[in-house]
């Protein structure tokens, strides 16, 4: 069985991709190689950051790893709060920084958001990309106590639900994470 370091502590992060892959292949988070530094996220692209991710954990551990990032896109805004999706208000605290893109957004009629991921894969000795992205829009107050992040401010086109408001299925069956982590298995399983 694969095994693979995602650079992540986040515990909701961890069980989504686990549930997406199921058995194909053993996750182990950075607490599971003992790895405590604050890897660094300096890009200004989705993908400049997952790379820095999976770079460092190469050059420190020479492991198979992958590590992603992703944020929300809100058109009316100039594509924020994007890279910086989750310190936003200057901080890690996402009531803020809902709180900060509902306040920014006002009474803008142009409601039009995506969620995007990019993830970075370093595997036999090469590095991999694989992106998911899903558009919807941003409603005015939050709905919904499930999921995190800008879930509970987020429909998805199509859909009358916050991603908050779905079950955890629900969501890992259509969220931009899910289209890229099955992008991810898939080359996975082809690898053998």
């Amino acid at each position: 069985m694969i095994e693979l370091v995602f650079a992540t502590n986040n515990a909701h992060k961890l069980a989504e991709v686990q549930a997406i892959v199921g058995g194909s292949f053993t996750l182990k988070s950075l607490a599971d190689i003992a790895c405590t530094d604050d890897i660094p996220e300096t890009g200004v692209t989705f993908q400049e950051n997952a790379q820095q991710k999976t770079d460092y954990l190469v050059s420190k551990y020479g492991l198979y790893c992958f590590g992603d990032d992703s944020g929300m896109e809100v058109d009316a805004l100039d594509l924020a709060p994007g890279v910086y999706s989750a310190r936003y208000s200057g901080t890690r605290d996402m009531e803020q920084n809902i709180n900060l893109v509902l306040t920014n957004l006002g009474d803008t009629t142009n409601r039009t958001a995506r969620f995007k991921t990019v993830i970075s894969l370093y595997y036999n000795e090469q590095q991999y990309f694989f992106e998911g992205s899903i558009e919807g829009d941003i409603i005015a107050e939050r709905r919904g106590v499930d999921g995190f992040g800008y879930d509970p401010i987020f429909i998805p086109k199509g859909y009358s639900e916050t991603f908050a408001e779905m079950t955890a299925a629900q969501k890992n069956a259509i969220s931009h994470r899910a289209i890229a982590v099955q992008k991810l298995a898939d080359f996975l399983k082809e690898q053998g």
